[in-house]
């Protein structure tokens, strides 16, 4: 079973910047597609942007793209999203993702760093 494990939530300031980590448990492979989802209260999740493992082929939602980097190191089996220039906004649950596409396709969810801009 395939475990991810965050951390890098917290509170920021408007216009800063905060990196988020995401560190999977057990083998990885290269058509594995981690990334990050987030969801405000009484929004509906959205992607935010995905990274292939072989590949380190990238997409990002058009809100983050110049802002927000995501990134992986295969052999810590970690994926990091640099987040930049934040606006305010309310409370974000950020969650790591993994669709792996082995045997079938499964999905995995980590359970979500908070991230606050305010000042």
């Amino acid at each position: 079973q395939v475990q991810l494990v965050e951390s890098g939530g917290g509170l920021v300031q408007p216009g800063g910047s905060l990196r988020l980590s995401c560190a999977a448990s057990g083998a990885i492979f290269g058509s594995d597609v981690m990334g990050w989802y987030r969801q405000a209260p009484g929004k509906q999740r959205e992607l935010v942007a995905t990274i292939i493992t072989g590949s380190l082929s990238t997409n990002y939602a058009d809100s983050v793209k110049g802002r927000f980097t995501i990134s992986r190191d295969n052999a810590k089996k970690t994926v990091y999203l640099q987040m930049g220039s934040l606006p305010p906004a309310d409370p974000s649950v950020y969650s790591c993702h993994l669709r792996r596409t082995v045997v079938g396709t499964t999905f995995h969810w980590g359970q979500g760093p908070q991230v606050t801009v305010s000042s």
